[in-house]
């Protein structure tokens, strides 16, 4: 018995100091799907009317309560304890995601040792711990990171070829919570499930019993969920669906060519553990063919869509370390300098990417959370000019300070001139401040933008008294709009 709890105890550990070690940002959903949310759906000012700010996908029912209500039920308890200062309100839900990805951790450990024997098992949860991928998106407040681990908590109760533990009911219950949390957890599983279909004797059964059963009370109780906090009832999933696959809006957010997660996303996430997945793949038994195939169709459907990004196919990555691990239990006399290798060459992307990229967005936080303490609070005015969406919000402030940042909604009627705030500012940053401040009372007490910016507006810093007082490291490859420094501009009065 010792065992699996000492195991679980000791990756609980690495995956807290996984969520302290991380302190950069990825992308603007971990906080506006999730936290920023959660922060509306609990905490309210009356003097404050956008205190917790709704993306357009609230507004036309593109997500859905059941993720942020996680947070929410979190940030209550915080709340009822009197303890909701605002490191709490950043840290205690990233310290959850870390737990619940210890508890993945563990359970993929079981099912390969269930499956094969402990030694393939730990080489799975090696690579599982070496990944620098998972490193950097474990502890994330992210939608990519719950169908992640509801994936892995899933395959545990798959049955598949020689497995005792196989529970249809229990493996369909976790694939349909992870849909309904992201409507795209369903891509890898459509081979699975299908398999599974064409091998169970009891067919009718399996639809009548588990599928049915399953699938009304979660899209039940999702249903309900959403109709508490949207005040109407709205399927989420199938405007999720029309929306990215029908109408292919996603384009919107940049879009690239069909083969790039082949040539990038997959080699990137995977980095060096892509040879070992390779030669996983040769020498792992037949019946894991099934996972291999649940790979290779998810990155083919996700190569249809235009929108491409590198957590899109993190679900798979779970299905690649069961390989991994297959090609480091058979190398004979390269085990020990394998094994040195996987953790030497992940440990510098996990750390890099974790501390020193892209952190300038998080760091930038605290300065504005200063401006709460005071009794300046009620003049405070900050004005984010940054891409849309760069920085978290309320949910890293927690005061009623008056915030604005550019907007950037997709236009949703079909306009073909429309453009949206940012790019509108973006196109002529001095006119744009000029026509929008054209009256001093109006002006932001502070300004935050990025380092490519400051040459084109020195002008109206100059002309309106503002002085920088703060610079925040970002990143070392600034690219386009995104300078590798973040400015903090006071004005004087």
């Amino acid at each position: 018995a010792g065992g699996p709890a000492l195991l679980l105890a000791l990756t609980v550990a690495l995956r807290t100091l996984n969520c302290f070690l991380v302190q950069t940002s990825f992308v603007p959903d971990e906080y506006w799907q999730s936290l920023e949310v959660a922060h509306r759906m609990v905490f309210k000012y009356p003097s404050c009317n956008n205190y917790g700010y709704l993306t357009w996908e609230w507004a036309n029912g593109l997500r859905g309560y059941s993720y942020p209500l996680i947070f929410a039920s979190i940030y209550k308890a915080l709340q009822l304890l009197a303890k909701d200062d605002v490191l709490l309100l950043i840290w205690v839900p990233r310290l959850a995601q870390a737990v619940l990805t210890a508890f993945a951790d563990v359970k993929l450990y079981s099912l390969v040792r269930h499956l094969e024997n402990a030694e393939t098992a730990k080489y799975v949860y090696f690579c599982q711990l070496c990944s620098w991928f998972t490193w950097y998106s474990c502890t994330r407040t992210l939608t990519n990171t719950m169908e992640t681990l509801l994936t892995i908590f899933a395959l545990f109760y798959y049955p598949i070829k020689g497995s005792k533990m196989g529970s249809s009911c229990k493996y369909l219950a976790l694939i349909a919570l992870a849909v309904v949390i992201r409507p795209t957890a369903v891509i890898p599983w459509i081979p699975l499930v299908f398999s599974h279909f064409l091998q169970e004797q009891r067919k009718a059964d399996l639809i009548l019993h588990n599928c049915i059963p399953v699938g009304l009370i979660t899209v039940g109780t999702s249903l309900i969920i959403d109709r508490v906090f949207f005040g109407e009832w709205v399927l989420v999933q199938l405007n999720f669906l029309k929306f990215n696959v029908l109408q292919n809006l996603g384009t919107f957010y940049g879009s690239h060519p069909w083969h790039w997660y082949f040539t990038q996303g997959l080699p990137v996430i995977l980095g060096t553990h892509l040879p070992f997945f390779i030669h996983g793949c040769v020498v792992a038994p037949k019946r894991y063919r099934i996972f291999l195939m649940a790979v290779i169709w998810t990155v083919l459907v996700y190569s249809t869509l235009s929108h491409k990004e590198f957590r899109f196919i993190y679900p798979v990555l779970p299905f690649c370390m069961v390989f991994c691990g297959y090609s480091l239990k058979h190398l004979k006399a390269w085990k020990k300098s394998a094994a040195s290798f996987l953790l030497l060459s992940n440990l510098l992307p996990a750390l890099y990417t974790g501390l020193i990229h892209q952190r300038g967005s998080l760091d930038v936080m605290s300065h504005i959370q200063q401006l709460c303490n005071n009794s300046y609070q009620s003049q405070a005015f900050v004005f984010i000019m940054m891409p849309c969406h760069s920085t978290p919000f309320y949910s890293h402030v927690h005061c009623p300070l008056k915030m604005r940042f550019l907007q950037c909604p997709p236009d949703l009627t079909g306009n073909e001139s429309y453009i949206d705030e940012a790019d509108l500012f973006y196109s002529n940053p001095l006119g744009w401040l000029n026509k929008e401040f054209y009256n001093d009372t109006l002006l932001p007490s502070h300004l935050i933008f990025f380092s490519v910016l400051e040459q084109e507006i020195s002008s109206f810093l100059a002309l309106r008294d503002y002085k920088k007082t703060a610079t925040i490291f970002h990143t070392h490859v600034p690219q386009g709009r995104v300078g590798s420094h973040i400015y903090v501009y006071r004005r004087k009065t």
